[in-house]
């Protein structure tokens, strides 16, 4: 009986201390992440300056670019120095927690932080969520190296990785839920509520010290009416299209720079060239996406064949720039871009409806909404986190109905094309080794049993375990069950599995494999 108090009171002191933890974590990531989008902030200003004086002095585009060059290359050589520095870092914070992958936290963090804020800060189509994330994961890997349990270890880069999307995006609830749906593959309690208090954290650090507020406010005053809703099901299906066959030419593109006869870490050199006249022709289109998404409220008030066709030519080169930009491997993300192309799509999609008197034009502005969650959902393939974020940006529940709608259909096509979610295919990508040697340190892997996993009413001495594999504790409707050889496993059932801390990667891919029907 007393053993039984005393290792309750342990177990909350270790809870209470780990909660303490993602708080610090929150507090930090907020700090770092305000300061990386003060500081695109500033840069962006600098260079659109630079190409407004211009406009003025032809002779000044020559050191505009020399500069442009030179940060490039500056750049690219922290990521030379540091390869996982490059891209988003998405898909190196999802190996990390499968155990895949190991990082040195203070060698990603410093090289993130000051190359994401050069580069992004060009004009270049990047944009800074991706990297935020990759940030806030280091400040939760630094701060829980310490910690003697590796399984809270992994938590708090979790909690920090949700924590530096919040901080980027002012929406906490959508930064903790990606992290769950998206990265980590896990909701237990341990998870969600430490990710969901430093996700707080980092959002009240940025929006009470750097007055920073959500990255997209959007505002309607309608709500979209059921007998337009099959417009809605249109919408999904281009733009699952638009989505899948983004993903198919990201993958060509990436191929196609292995030809540039250019080093790996100066291939940023190539969009650069087109820069020059994206900045100095029509510099809202260019960015991540912010001016871009905040211009088409007014853009949209007098709609005409004209605007359509307008907006049709800024939706091809954000498509096919973007695409250019990530491929380089600079510190960059697609979020917003990603968000950008789909507000776009939305525009164009209501301006032609409203040509065709099938649509008012009060309405277009919905579906510019609307478009930015089907489209996330189609690529990134998190489309809770896609609705959560949007609703959390425009601060209403009124359109939940009309986001799911298209994001459904969006994902529904993409999925039947065969499409996968993107940051799952540059995480296979990467060429991990699969460690061989056992390390002597015991770990924890958790796996969820889905409705379709082909381990359900199997007992434990039917499976056939990795191997150095013990089914320590079943969490099975919030209680724990200690499993012997008889215990059947029950859909809903999460799994706790002791393991070797260097066969968490190997594991994790065979448990996967044991589940697929």
């Amino acid at each position: 009986m007393w053993n039984k108090i005393l290792t309750l009171k342990k177990d909350r002191s270790i809870n209470v201390k780990l909660l303490a933890q993602s708080l610090v974590v929150g507090a930090i990531v907020g700090l770092v992440v305000g300061f990386f989008r003060y500081g695109i902030g500033q840069v962006s200003l600098l260079w659109l300056k630079a190409f407004q004086a211009a406009h003025d002095a032809n002779w000044l585009l020559i050191p505009i670019f020399l500069g442009l060059c030179l940060t490039v290359v500056i750049v690219g050589f922290l990521v030379k120095q540091e390869p996982h520095v490059g891209g988003s870092g998405i898909p190196e914070v999802k190996l990390q927690l499968r155990g895949k992958l190991e990082l040195t936290w203070y060698r990603i963090l410093w090289r993130k932080l000051i190359g994401g804020i050069a580069i992004i800060g060009t004009g270049l189509f990047l944009g800074p969520e991706g990297p935020a994330l990759q940030l806030g994961s280091t400040v939760g890997q630094g701060v829980g190296e310490k910690d003697p349990s590796k399984s809270n270890q992994r938590v708090l880069l979790a909690t920090g990785a949700a924590s530096g999307l919040a901080a980027a995006f002012g929406a906490p609830l959508a930064g903790a839920l990606f992290v769950l749906e998206e990265v980590f593959h896990n909701f237990s309690s341990k998870v969600w509520l430490n990710a969901l208090l430093g996700a707080l954290t980092a959002d009240y650090v940025v929006t009470n010290i750097f007055g920073q507020k959500h990255a997209l406010e959007l505002t309607y005053q309608h709500s979209f009416p059921t007998n337009y809703y099959w417009q809605l099901i249109v919408l999904g299906i281009l733009i699952g299209l638009l989505g899948h066959f983004y993903k198919k030419f990201l993958f060509a593109g990436k191929d196609a720079f292995s030809h540039v006869p250019l080093p790996r870490w100066l291939h940023g050199l190539v969009p650069i060239i087109f820069l020059l006249p994206i900045m100095y022709y029509v510099p809202v289109v260019s960015g991540p996406g912010h001016n871009m998404i905040m211009s088409l409220p007014k853009m949209i008030l007098t709609p005409s064949w004209g605007l359509a066709t307008t907006l049709l030519g800024f939706l091809l080169l954000r498509f096919a720039y973007s695409i250019m930009c990530y491929d380089t491997g600079l510190p960059s993300g697609i979020f917003l871009p990603i968000l950008t192309m789909g507000s776009l799509i939305g525009a164009l999609f209501g301006v032609v409806c409203v040509e065709l008197h099938l649509l008012p034009k009060e309405l277009i502005i919905n579906l510019i909404i609307f478009s930015m969650a089907g489209m996330f959902a189609s690529i990134i393939r998190a489309p809770f986190t896609a609705i959560i974020l949007i609703t959390e940006m425009v601060g209403s529940l009124l359109h939940l109905m009309p986001l799911a709608v298209v994001a459904f259909f969006a994902i529904l096509v993409d999925m039947a094309l065969g499409g996968s979610p993107i940051y799952d295919l540059l995480a296979n990508a990467m060429d991990t080794e699969k460690a061989t040697n056992l390390s002597g340190q015991e770990d924890e892997v958790r796996i969820a049993i889905v409705d379709d996993s082909q381990l359900i009413d199997h007992t434990i001495s039917e499976i056939n375990w990795p191997k150095n594999t013990l089914v320590r504790v079943i969490v099975r409707g919030g209680l724990e069950v200690i499993p012997n050889g008889q215990t059947r496993i029950e859909p809903g059932d999460e799994l706790i599995l002791a393991v070797d801390h260097s066969q968490i990667g190997n594991v994790y891919d065979e448990m996967q494999a044991l589940q697929k029907p």
